[in-house]
């Protein structure tokens, strides 16, 4: 056996600069939060009161992408870390040039009733699909479901739903004496009002003049003022506005249902949630209700609405097949939340991952020594 030498000899590396090892970390540490972002958790805070009183304003939240798997990005070309907007700045932080189909990876769970959820609100048409406006809802309706709501009350298949610990109804509390003590008892029980510089409350007058506070609060805490001598009434209040699926397209175009229907918050449904693979046979009596679902979520080309039914390229259409499971997401203060009874459906490939755990909670009313609501600190989201 002969053994090869080579003459050649290897030059050292120069050793690394402190900016190139600088630089090479924060490359590294971006691309690591990138990934761990998209594919597994990511922080949110609760922006409006809309899911109170289960989750309240100021809550920061984790974000599981795992549960129902993450999904592969829409729109690539995007400054990292990065949602609409650059930070600190109006400017797009992102290119539509490169538009990419979306798949969802495996999960190790289902979208479920009763989760909380966030997603991309369907309604935005300025941004793509992957880039839309974070909404965080509760799931009250699956695929296949068919959802009625009476008496405030939610049914799903004929049966009472789940009713969440925290839900709130709107109220207008008519009360004699507006005063210190009835404020004092409105924040004992976790009535905030947050467009007040103190979360108080504040006394207003009802259309025909008698004083009282606009509320929403829990069952309990409902059942605790009609017991106070100086509440009169408490009567339930919510917008008297039209809803899905007489609105056919919320906020986007003139498109409304041929036959209206008249549902309110507390009066709404029954409603068939659509699911993958159904074929449904479109009439001037259900089209607007599968609109959107046609003409946005699941890239068709050439639909219009015309006189109160579908078109593409100009002629009715008269059924179609659906092409990925859709769910109805409901926020828990149930007069006060912008939800799927105003703008319909959620298409699956808008969910973004199920909210588990309360990481952080700041009341943004609180002075120094009780900024931090402490006993929400670690608390799993039901």
């Amino acid at each position: 056996m002969s053994l090869l030498k080579t003459d050649r000899t290897t030059s050292p590396q120069r050793p690394k600069t402190k900016t190139r090892e600088w630089a090479d970390s924060l490359i590294f540490a971006v691309v690591a939060a990138t990934l761990i972002r998209w594919a597994t958790f990511e922080a949110y805070t609760i922006p409006s009161p809309s899911m109170e009183n289960s989750l309240l304003v100021g809550d920061y939240l984790f974000v599981s992408k795992l549960h129902y798997g993450p999904i592969t990005p829409q729109t690539p070309l995007q400054v990292p870390l990065t949602h609409q907007t650059v930070w600190g700045t109006g400017l797009k932080s992102y290119s539509e040039l490169i538009q990419l189909p979306t798949y969802r990876l495996p999960g190790f769970s289902e979208i479920k009733r009763n989760d909380v959820v966030v997603f991309h609100v369907p309604h935005e048409d300025q941004f793509p699909a992957d880039l839309r406006t974070n909404y965080i809802k509760r799931c009250v309706a699956v695929a296949g479901d068919t959802l009625e709501i009476r008496d405030a009350q939610v049914y799903l298949n004929g049966k009472p739903g789940e009713t969440p610990p925290g839900l709130e109804t709107t109220y207008f509390m008519q009360v004699d004496n507006p005063n210190d003590e009835v404020v004092a008892d409105l924040r004992a029980q976790g009535v905030v009002d947050y467009d007040q510089p103190n979360g108080s409350p504040q006394a207003v007058a009802a259309p025909d003049g008698k004083l009282g506070y606009a509320i929403s609060c829990t069952a309990a805490a409902a059942d605790f003022f009609r017991k106070q001598p100086y509440v009169k009434s408490m009567t339930v209040i919510q917008p008297q506005v039209q809803l899905f699926p007489d609105v056919a397209d919320f906020r986007n175009s003139g498109a409304m249902s041929a036959t209206p229907r008249g549902w309110t918050l507390d009066s709404y449904g029954p409603l068939p949630i659509p699911k993958k693979g159904q074929t449904i046979t479109l009439t001037p009596g259900n089209a607007a209700i599968y609109f959107k679902i046609v003409a946005r979520y699941e890239s068709n080309e050439g639909i219009t609405w015309q006189d109160g039914m579908i078109h593409q390229n100009g002629k009715p259409l008269t059924s179609y097949t659906v092409k990925q499971n859709y769910y109805m997401m409901m926020g828990d203060n149930r007069h006060n939340s912008e939800d799927s009874r105003f703008w319909g459906f959620v298409p699956e490939d808008h969910v973004v991952g199920k909210a588990v755990l309360i990481w952080l909670s700041v009341d943004p009313n609180g002075d120094f020594w009780h900024k931090i609501r402490w006993n929400r600190l670690f608390n799993i989201i039901h």
